[in-house]
């Protein structure tokens, strides 16, 4: 056993919220961060170019491979559930779109037992970790490790869309992660000087260059508790089974999959659910894998008249040239995720705050790369932002390479049917706006044909797909909450010496992509890890529509 794998603070995971903790707690030189991390490198162009998002999410080598236990709601399909393994975790295969939340999210966590962290309490730390480029003054970090951009937007479709969001009676907004969420506006990324600002990018490898920061390939199976105390991780590297020291803590940040998967191979979860799978039980947490929430999206598809779409450059010459220029030049379109323009929207009179995303991208493709349209086309994905669905994630045994059971439950509540029925008809409304006028063709998806609600329902049920936004899985929550699994210091609730700190603890999913929020959790964890006193609240007031309780618009 190498006495060297011993730090002060051994963070499980390498991803968004593992990564800031390893800079964050490294930074002023007093403490030794061991990162363990089972994927491999993020180096090459698959990772790096960011109009490549659709190829390392499909990969075996960057992706652990997971996949839903067959969905009852829908037809029995199995839905890929992509994570990253890879250095940067899911930041190094997502779709790089940055979105906060809105401050709403955010003052529900803390109403729901996260005290500390409602959205005055998280805004001083999405400031500090943010770089951005052009967002509004005053409610935007400017010197954080994150880099964040808006794309060129010179595609005229980018423009149609925000237009026809207008012409149908909706807001605009110029920054929805200022103080206005709600409305038509660009789409932000977290890209910087043509390449994918991974946490990796951000984080890791700056605090890869201190003298305290080391980082050990490794496979986690479980976090030793002795005396209900977490000592260290024990591991599995190079075929053998090695002991990583924590002298202060263990942290586990290995995503809303891994990370209750661990906790319960720890001996940390459901006691039932543990003896069952002949784990011995250290805390009885039922919460532990319960609460998994998701985002759900469909792709609305119109031809396009004009040859002005990403259909035109989807032959295999096109992208050679593509990558070519980014890869001597880092520019064109291989600098871009070609999600520059979004919405946020409420469904109905009396939702207080938007319910609904728009992603909008200028072709007609699927998220594994393959052309949807035979000829131009454009697409927005949309999708609910607020399912009451729950899943969950439990062991299938204890062999700690056996991948777990995951159930999402999705579309499992009647209001998903209607709210997703809505998303398809306001699309249209959209799409229908004299804007599109110029470009607007047939309906490719779901048809024009498909008008019903038994057809809408229908084509939902063979179409819908994950977002990708995992969460919840290990809620945070007051000390007393039986289902709560970390306190609002990210503490593991009965064990001490052990936190985690990742999307699991989110109490309810917030709005858009969860990149953001898990790197803010991974800023302001380490904070209270350190001991230290958290940044000052803010009191910058976010917009409400003055109208949200009489229209949707």
């Amino acid at each position: 056993m190498s006495s060297a794998l011993e730090a002060d603070f051994v963070i499980i995971g390498s991803g968004s919220a593992g990564s800031a903790m390893a800079y964050r707690l490294s930074e002023d030189g007093k403490h030794s961060v061991i990162v363990i991390e089972y994927g491999g490198t993020d180096a090459g162009p698959l990772i790096q170019m960011p109009s490549a998002l659709s190829i390392p999410m499909n990969m075996a080598r960057y992706d652990w491979g997971f996949s839903s236990e067959p969905e009852p709601h829908l037809g029995g399909r199995s839905l890929v559930t992509p994570r990253g393994k890879v250095i940067g975790g899911s930041s190094s295969i997502n779709g790089m779109v940055y979105v906060r939340g809105h401050a709403r999210d955010f003052d529900h966590w803390a109403e729901q037992g996260a005290t500390g962290w409602g959205y005055a309490n998280v805004l001083p730390y999405f400031k500090r970790m943010e770089h951005s480029h052009g967002g509004e003054e005053g409610w935007r970090g400017t010197r954080g490790p994150l880099h964040v951009q808006r794309g060129t937007r010179v595609n005229p479709l980018y423009t149609a869309f925000v237009e026809a969001g207008k012409q149908a009676g909706f807001e605009l907004t110029d920054d929805y992660n200022g103080s206005k969420q709600e409305g038509f506006g660009p789409m932000e990324q977290t890209i910087f000087q043509g390449r994918r600002w991974s946490a990796a990018n951000a984080y890791l490898r700056p605090a890869l260059k201190r003298k305290n920061v080391r980082l050990i390939k490794g496979f986690a199976r479980r976090v030793m508790v002795e005396n209900q105390r977490a000592t260290g991780v024990e591991i599995e590297a190079r075929g053998q089974v090695q002991m990583v020291k924590a002298r202060h803590e263990v942290i586990i940040a290995a995503s809303s999959i891994n990370s209750p998967k661990i906790l319960m191979l720890s001996g940390i979860g459901p006691a039932e659910h543990l003896r069952e799978n002949g784990v011995n039980v250290i805390a009885d947490r039922p919460g532990v894998g319960q609460n998994l929430q998701d985002h759900l999206e469909l792709y609305i598809q119109q031809e396009s008249t004009k040859p002005v779409t990403l259909n035109s450059v989807l032959n295999p010459y096109s992208k050679a040239l593509i990558g070519a220029r980014w890869l001597f030049f880092k520019s064109g379109l291989g600098t871009t995720n070609h999600f520059e323009a979004a919405a946020f929207v409420r469904s109905r009179a009396g939702v207080d705050y938007p319910d609904i995303q728009y992603h909008f991208i200028p072709g007609a493709v699927r998220y594994d790369g393959r052309s949807a349209a035979k000829s131009h086309g454009f697409q927005a994905h949309v999708g609910p932002m607020r399912s009451k669905s729950r899943g969950s994630v439990t062991l299938r045994s204890s062999d700690p390479r056996e991948k777990p059971s995951i159930r999402f439950n999705y579309m499992s509540h009647p209001e998903d049917w209607a709210d997703f029925r809505h998303c398809i008809r306001l699309t249209r409304d959209i799409f229908g706006q004299t804007a599109f006028d110029p470009y607007r063709g047939e309906e490719i998806s779901p048809g024009s044909h498909v008008q019903s609600d038994a057809d809408l329902d229908e084509f939902i049920r063979n179409n819908v797909e994950s977002a990708f936004h995992p969460c919840g899985t290990c809620r945070m929550g007051r000390k007393d909450d039986p289902n709560a699994v970390v306190d609002p210091e990210c503490r593991v609730i009965g064990v001490e010496g052990l936190r985690l700190a990742d999307s699991s603890i989110f109490p309810r999913i917030t709005n858009g992509n969860l990149n953001g929020p898990s790197i803010m959790t991974g800023e302001k964890a380490s904070d209270h890890i350190l001991g230290r006193t958290p940044l000052p609240p803010s009191n910058q007031e976010p917009w409400i529509n003055p109208r949200w309780q009489v229209s949707d618009r």
